[in-house]
């Protein structure tokens, strides 16, 4: 709107008059005292009528003027802390106070709630407010954490803590509310980051991740939360899914091997990794220099270049005067093509994540305890309730919860891991208690696989890739720790784990996923590829040890035959009116019939994992070799060798581009560095792959041009052996006419005789006649023939032994069916 002066604003005039005349009426300053902040005289009516404005203006008239107009008018950090800070700590008496704390969070939620970009709700004010109140709450964030007159956070505690004491059968829904609010504004808190689009002015130390948790350590926050994960499902319920986003907004991209290092292993792992990031620098600017520029490098240059068919090519620049293999490498860069690609849409779930988060060693050890605290009281309990209400689909459940469950499920069970690896390198011997697997226990049982299993199976089915991450990770976590159960050399702790893995390999549907998701990678995310790779890596290498100790394992495999029995009878116009046909007053006996148990063999389901398809994707992943950990090219390798040696599919491995993703690896300008742990195995890898390309180029000439071309099973297993696969096709046997099917006779003869008869009733003599004719024919050529053989016998001499029998000439006897034929003929006689 067009003011007075010329200048346009972007909020209407009578609500900013509005809402400046709140805030002036709240209080302020006093001049008199000795600085405090002096409230007006009806400041809890102000604020509640500030908290209808943004209620009924900003949320029904999905606006956002009123929040830009308090951030413009410093509300927060002028009016709402200074107020917090006159509630002190040692005044639990005062309920006006109490009031009026809790009025200044109920603003202070909705002012710090997460803004979502929904591109179908968002109008011209969104666009206008969103990017200038992103950044007001950072400010209110960086307020928040680092206010020097209170301690806000423990404030708002205190606020809940009446309500908390209340027992859980005796809360009012406002009790209710309350204790809600506290922890989404602590939520809030915990989640404001700068958006990744916009600079932040300010210091961001101040609002950094480590300044999160030295608040919540500070502010007693954490010991709230490990209270409340505690009790979770005694004295609280309703609070299971804030509290589990608190701690995922806190704990989200840490470092867990970092996070249980001490002081000296923290600097010696950031020396190596400095160390590291040099070496490559280093080797970048080796190959930089080798074509970088010169002075002379201003003049232009032209060469030509004859190719091995004598034909000549023209390159321009001085680069190409460096050496043969970037003479080669532009003129094949001319040659690639480059279909025009559309940018990426930017995903709210990947932001949501985020980048890895550094933290500074007091953060780490705050952060350490916390973790350690909530391992030994509250994870069980708080897992175990949120897995209940995500199962039964609570109103409370966002679509996002059950991501992070999965998400801190493998957060945490890793943690675990490297908390024993931890005690075992420092040589420590924890009780019984708390070096138990029991602590972890709530994520291991046969529940947990159920809604593990069915959210692997929804999320690939609906294409929910970032939920499908986190499942795989927490798949892959779960693998691990029964793994390290199983070597624990505890009798109880090795028969839980082998009763958990039977339980985890039972089902042939999770077979099935598994091979899916590695099979249909397209163009997803590093952090799904990330996760699918390591889940095959561990889930193949488990299972293959645990199939040799179990040589009678056996799979469940289900087969939807009831669906399929009732379209082939929709088909044949078959009416299902009796119950003999109806299965739906009996599903439990009909699903125990479409399911059956077979011996499980492990080569047959690795050979699952050798198309072209799987060995794409570990190629797209192993591209991103220079930026992988020791422990993702070790899980490169692995898969590598059992296609080449293992599966003995080693010509999946020989197409050019992987031959060429091999060398770069070892001899290429960009390769591995020599000093990595892995550089042996994979120089040596690469050399025998090289080795059997070149052997199988001998034996069979045709794979020089397959190399170029991806390979189907058939043209595989032709170029590994040299001839087709041999199959024999059965043709299904056709059922006959329901009219033609004898449900009470069994025995052969009479069900001729039966059909015999039925014929004769229908006036059809005629072809029983026929019938008669032709068997007849063929009992007398039957009966010649075998008299001729005798004939020949009896008149050919005996052959010695030792030479040679000729092959056998003349023709061959007729099928052997004369017991057939005179039992058919007799009956057709008799009923004739």
């Amino acid at each position: 709107m067009e003011l007075a002066d010329g200048s346009t604003d972007i909020v209407h005039p009578e609500v900013r008059a509005h809402i400046n005349s709140l805030v002036s009426a709240l209080g302020g300053i006093s001049a008199d005292s000795d600085g405090g902040y002096q409230l007006g005289d009806d400041a809890l009516e102000v604020l509640r009528d500030l908290k209808r404005w943004i209620r009924f203006y900003d949320e029904k008239t999905n606006r956002m003027d009123v929040a830009r107009c308090i951030h413009e008018a410093n509300l927060v950090e002028g009016d709402l802390l200074p107020i917090l800070s006159t509630w002190p700590e040692n005044a639990t008496d005062s309920k006006f106070k109490s009031r009026m704390a809790l009025a200044c969070f109920e603003l202070m939620v909705p002012l710090t709630w997460p803004m979502a970009r929904d591109r179908e709700r968002m109008t011209v004010n969104h666009h206008r407010h969103m990017p200038v109140l992103e950044l007001a709450q950072v400010g209110y964030k960086r307020a928040v954490v680092n206010y020097d007159g209170a301690r806000v956070l423990h404030t708002a505690i205190r606020v809940a803590l009446p309500s908390m004491a209340i027992p859980i059968g005796d809360r009012t829904q406002r009790d209710q509310g309350i204790i809600k609010l506290v922890l989404f504004f602590l939520r809030n808190i915990a989640m404001i980051e700068p958006p990744p689009d916009v600079k932040y002015e300010g210091d961001e130390s101040q609002i950094s991740r480590s300044a999160t948790i030295d608040a919540f350590s500070y502010q007693d926050i954490f010991l709230v939360l490990l209270t409340l994960a505690s009790n979770m499902g005694e004295d609280f319920r309703a609070e299971d899914t804030p509290v589990m986003e608190i701690i995922y907004h806190l704990v989200k991209q840490v470092d867990i091997e970092k996070l249980f290092m001490n002081e000296q292993q923290l600097s010696k792992a950031k020396a190596g990794e400095l160390a590291d990031m040099m070496s490559k620098e280093s080797s970048m600017l080796k190959a930089y220099n080798r074509k970088g520029p010169t002075r002379h490098n201003r003049f232009g240059t032209m060469i030509w270049v004859k190719r091995d068919d004598g034909k000549m090519s023209s390159l321009s620049g001085q680069d190409a005067l460096a050496d043969a293999s970037t003479r080669n490498q532009k003129m094949d860069n001319s040659k690639t093509f480059r279909p025009p690609r559309r940018a990426r849409k930017g995903d709210k779930d990947e932001k949501d994540l985020g980048l890895p988060t550094k933290l500074n060693s007091r953060a780490y050890d705050q952060l350490r305890s916390f973790v350690e605290d909530f391992l030994d009281s509250g994870f069980n309990p708080l897992f175990q309730h949120v897995r209940k209400t995500i199962d039964r689909e609570a109103p409370h459940v966002m679509q996002y919860h059950r991501r992070q469950f999965f998400y801190l499920v493998a957060w945490f069970l890793e943690a675990e891991r490297m908390r024993r690896k931890a005690r075992k390198q420092s040589s420590q011997n924890p009780s019984e208690d708390i070096s138990s697997f029991n602590l972890v226990a709530g994520v291991l049982n046969q529940e947990m696989f159920i809604t593990l299993n069915k959210a692997l199976h929804e999320s690939l089915e609906m294409k929910d890739w970032h939920e499908l991450t986190a499942v795989m990770r927490c798949f892959t976590q779960i693998l691990l720790t029964v793994q390290e159960m199983s070597e624990s050399g505890n009798e109880d702790n090795e028969e839980i784990a082998e009763n958990v893995l039977s339980r985890l390999f039972y089902e042939e549907a999770t077979h099935d996923a598994i091979a899916t998701i590695i099979r249909t990678y397209k163009d997803q995310s590093f952090n799904y590829l990330d996760a699918a790779t390591e889940l095959v890596h561990h889930f193949l290498r488990i299972l293959e040890g645990y199939s040799k100790q179990n040589i009678d394992m056996q799979v469940r495999s289900r087969k939807r035959t009831r669906r399929k029995k009732k379209a082939a009878q929709d088909a044949a116009g078959i009416e299902n009116d009796n119950d003999e046909n109806d299965g739906s007053d009996n599903d439990a006996a009909s699903a125990e019939r479409t399911t059956k148990e077979r011996k499980f063999d492990f080569h047959r389901f690795a050979t699952r994992f050798t198309p072209q398809s799987v060995v794409d994707t570990f190629v797209a992943f192993t591209k991103y070799y220079r930026d992988l950990t020791d422990s993702q090219l070790k899980r490169a390798h692995r898969y590598f060798y059992r296609v080449a040696f293992k599966a003995e599919a080693s010509v999946m491995l020989f197409r050019v581009d992987i031959i060429h993703l091999f060398y770069n690896m070892i001899k290429g300008p960009a390769a591995l560095e020599k000093s990595s742990r892995v550089f042996k195995e994979w120089e040596e890898l690469v050399k025998q792959v090289l080795r059997k390309c070149f052997k199988k180029l001998e034996q069979r000439p045709e794979l020089l041009v397959e190399m170029l071309f991806s390979k189907g099973s058939s043209t595989a297993f032709f170029l590994e052996y040299g001839f087709e696969r041999q199959t024999v096709t059965t043709a299904s046997k056709a059922k006959p006419a329901a009219e033609l099917v004898f449900k009470n006779t069994e025995e052969l003869d009479r069900q001729i005789a039966i059909v015999v008869g039925a014929m004769l009733d229908k006036n059809q003599a005629n072809h029983v006649a026929w019938i008669k004719k032709i068997l007849g024919d063929a009992e007398s050529e039957r009966k010649a023939f075998m008299a001729a053989e005798e004939v020949m016998a009896s008149v050919e001499p005996v052959q010695d032994e030792a030479e040679e029998q000729p092959t056998e000439s003349g023709p061959k006897a007729p099928p052997i069916f004369c017991e057939f034929v005179l039992s058919f003929k007799s009956l057709f006689t008799n009923n004739a």
